[in-house]
């Protein structure tokens, strides 16, 4: 078992939105610096580098894999999320992959064998559960129960996103399933199981995404209805329903501060519980923990429920029509 006397490096593939998220909750994680970062966008990478003080702008991804990091955040578009897992992995670095980790499940297969192979962590970044409401709701209800979750709704919708955002985007594994999906798939498997059916409507847009879709799920211990959408919007709350009563997580729900526990005999409680630095520190000080311990898979986020999801979305989004070019191939010489 590995033991570390220094920080973990970090090394940053794709410097956008969710890296800059990434790079500001890593400040508050103890033992841990971001070191190098590497983009298609030179001119983009060298800000970020500036931004967070990185001290490195790596030429190529071989440059940045051959650094002196331990582990890389990988949160380019999902079209290529396969290809760096697996091309980290091989250079023996851990992976901390932002979601979806990969386009289907093969894909997401091949990351994991590739784990496997060079003995190496693998996560797919999911933040909700590392939430400190999330945790506090799971203890509150094992003192406190409303009985076996047997229901869950929940869902998103934003519009806001503009044209040219990637989720319009099929080469980019677009569309509001992938974009806005796991974090609805991850509720649904965490509270009812392994999944059993998808059934699924909704309405593409023109280059073949999903702008909105519900999708109904069966699960080992229930059923979910979830939707997601980049061309309306909606509240963004959650509900789980047990036969003693029921949860509300109040928006945003995947940023959880606010949940309303309802009981069948009349109590109301509220669970109030903020988060700071953005979020992200929390999966990322997990992370961090399991490379410290040795250990090569989360027991919270664990490659089974990564797999659960990418089946889930998968089934959604080809139920509806929905492929995306060369996601079948995980070609890791395809980037430089």
């Amino acid at each position: 078992m590995p033991h570390f006397n220094q920080p973990i490096r970090f090394g940053i593939i794709g410097p956008g939105r969710a890296a800059a998220r990434f790079a500001h909750g890593l400040q508050a994680v103890e033992e841990a610096v971001l070191t190098s970062v590497w983009g298609r966008n030179p001119d983009r990478a060298h800000a970020y580098a500036e931004k967070f003080a990185v001290p490195e702008v790596a030429h190529t991804v071989n440059d940045l894999l051959n650094s002196k990091i331990d582990a890389v955040y990988i949160s380019t578009h999902p079209d290529s999320h396969a290809e760096f897992c697996i091309r980290a992995l091989a250079a023996g670095k851990h992976v901390l992959c932002e979601k979806p980790a990969a386009l289907n499940v093969l894909q997401l297969q091949n990351i994991l064998a590739a784990a496997h192979t060079h003995d190496r962590l693998f996560m797919e970044a999911m933040k909700p559960p590392f939430f400190p409401l999330y945790e506090k709701l799971r203890e509150h209800l094992k003192n406190d129960p409303v009985g076996l979750i047997g229901f869950v709704r929940a869902g998103h919708c934003d519009s806001s996103v503009g044209p040219d955002y990637p989720l319009h985007f099929a080469e980019l594994g677009g569309g509001g399933i992938m974009g806005i999906g796991p974090y609805e798939a991850f509720l649904a498997l965490d509270w009812l199981g392994p999944l059993k059916r998808v059934q699924t409507m909704g309405r593409l847009s023109p280059v073949g995404v999903d702008n909105f879709a519900i999708f109904q799920t069966e699960h080992e211990r229930g059923m979910a209805q979830l939707h997601t959408g980049i061309d309306l919007l909606s509240l963004g709350d959650a509900l789980l329903c047990g036969p003693r009563g029921y949860v509300l997580i109040h928006a945003k729900w995947w940023n959880p501060t606010h949940a309303s526990l309802h009981y069948v005999d009349g109590r109301i409680m509220e669970l109030h519980e903020p988060y700071t630095s953005g979020g992200f520190n929390y999966e990322t000080a997990h992370f961090c923990e399991l490379i410290r311990s040795g250990l090569r898979e989360s027991p919270v986020i664990p490659h089974d429920l990564s797999l659960g999801m990418a089946h889930l979305l998968e089934e959604a989004r080809k139920s509806l029509g929905v492929h995306f070019p060369g996601e079948t191939t995980t070609d890791p010489a395809r980037a430089s």
